[in-house]
């Protein structure tokens, strides 16, 4: 997972960022600003000139950055598909050297299961001040999150699921269980069961404990839709083409609880994963249905395509049984968020005000971007039934986002702070450090609260 970087022996040329203000009182050698002017090189953000050695050959690079560091943190994840082959050193007006380095080391990932990457070997130094170990485990979460949402559902289901999540608890000494199949009606996970009990591939209750048991408990449960067809409100087919995302809750916990096990987070961690896939044949749910919870409400299906909450829900009432000090939900959730916020902005739901402040504060410094969505009470009028004690969607389908969250906050009454984020775990597009396909989002922003709050 290091190969991106170069070792402490290697000879690395140098790429200075500058900016257009500062280009030229930049500490460059004279020749290399003197190539900078005769080539038009004027310093403009995200450009890159490769200016000649003594010898002819490249002597280093300079790179356009902004002033602005909230804008331009991760513009240096653009380096490796920029600079030739070889070993480099940022120097210069690097605006955060150890997210620069993390952003070279993400624009570096490339999904090479099924087709082979034309990948140069670029690699960049290890910039001074940096801790390298807090920056690997970061890079080896985000890589594991990516290449988990990048695999399609032929090879993703939710066995092969659980054999990620069973080979991460192995690699930290973790302890792991399943619960497959018939089993999550003996051990009370229904609605679980009857999402799943579709497809031919049983639907689980997936769970890693890690930790000491004396520490405060926190706990993150992660949907593991791993296709969503909608069930028999069946999806049009252009809504089913990143439907093998729909499992992108389950990674970024799965990638979340990697960081921690490593680096021996003092929390009491556990993770819990219902994972299923929402398939169409005689035994699927259907609209209208009531089904049980292992909370004890009855839930009324309004859209069979609403699915990631009624396994959330069985999954958060468990954890909430423990009554953890945190309790965090990662779901691709509701096409609503991403209308409100885009692929970028996951939405954040809790009703905790020094959470959502701790957590905006962290997600700015480490450039993790969310945005608070409120849990506006009044909505919770929308999830009535007639015949049960909740519909699964809300009447009219507007503020699906809202909804969505109030609907998984009846499920949790005993935690002490609760976390609902809604994401996309998609880039529809490459940005610097974040190339098109599964995306790791929030858990650099949750580590940091995690280490601030816990150790």
């Amino acid at each position: 997972m290091t190969d991106c970087f170069a070792p402490a022996s290697a000879l690395c040329l140098p790429v200075w960022c500058v900016t257009k203000d500062s280009l030229a009182a930049a500490p460059v050698p004279d020749a290399a600003r003197r190539f900078a002017e005769a080539a038009g090189f004027a310093g403009e953000a995200g450009k890159l000139l490769l200016v000649p050695g003594p010898d002819g050959g490249v002597g280093g690079a300079l790179f356009g950055v902004t002033a602005a560091p909230a804008t331009d943190a991760f513009a240096a994840g653009a380096l490796p598909g920029l600079l030739p082959a070889g070993a480099w050193r940022l120097e210069g007006e690097v605006p955060s050297p150890r997210l620069a380095a993390l952003a070279f080391a993400l624009g570096s990932y490339r999904f090479t299961r099924y087709k082979p990457a034309k990948a140069k070997d670029v690699r960049l130094a290890m910039p001074n001040g940096v801790d390298a170990d807090q920056l690997i485990r970061t890079v080896e979460a985000v890589r594991l999150t990516r290449d988990l949402v990048n695999t399609p559902a032929n090879d993703l289901g939710p066995p092969e699921l659980e054999d990620a999540a069973r080979a991460l608890a192995a690699r930290h000494g973790a302890r792991f269980r399943s619960v497959v199949g018939d089993a999550l009606l003996a051990d009370n996970f229904p609605m679980i069961h009857a999402v799943g009990r579709a497809a031919d591939r049983p639907p689980r209750l997936i769970e890693i404990r890690a930790g000491d048991p004396t520490h405060p408990k926190v706990t993150l449960v992660g949907k593991g839709v791993c296709f969503d067809t909608g069930g028999l409100d069946l999806k049009p087919s252009s809504a089913m083409l990143l439907m093998k995302k729909d499992m992108g809750g389950a990674a970024n916990a799965l990638g979340l609880a990697h960081i921690l096990m490593a680096r021996g987070a003092k929390v009491n961690l556990r993770v819990l994963i219902p994972a299923v896939e929402n398939s169409v044949s005689a035994p699927a749910f259907r609209p209208g249905d009531v089904l049980k919870s292992r909370k004890g409400l009855s839930v009324e299906i309004g859209n069979t395509d609403a699915e990631g909450r009624l396994v959330l829900a069985d999954a958060l009432a468990l954890a909430d049984e423990e009554a953890p000090e945190l309790l965090i939900d990662f779901a691709t959730l509701t096409g609503a968020a991403r209308v409100a916020l885009g692929p970028q902005l996951p939405a954040a739901f809790t009703a905790d005000e020094d959470l959502a402040a701790d957590l905006a504060r962290h997600a700015m410094v480490e450039a993790d971007p969310l945005w608070r969505l409120p849990l506006w009470a009044p909505y919770a009028g929308m999830l009535e039934s007639k015949v049960a004690d909740t519909n699964n969607v809300s009447a009219g389908g507007l503020a699906g986002a809202i909804t969505a969250a109030l609907f998984l906050e009846k499920f949790v009454k005993q935690a002490r702070a609760f976390l609902h984020l809604d994401l996309f775990a998609w880039n529809s597009s490459t940005r610097p450090g974040r190339p098109e396909g599964g995306e790791a989002q929030t858990i650099r922003a949750l580590d940091a609260l995690i280490a601030e709050r816990f150790g």
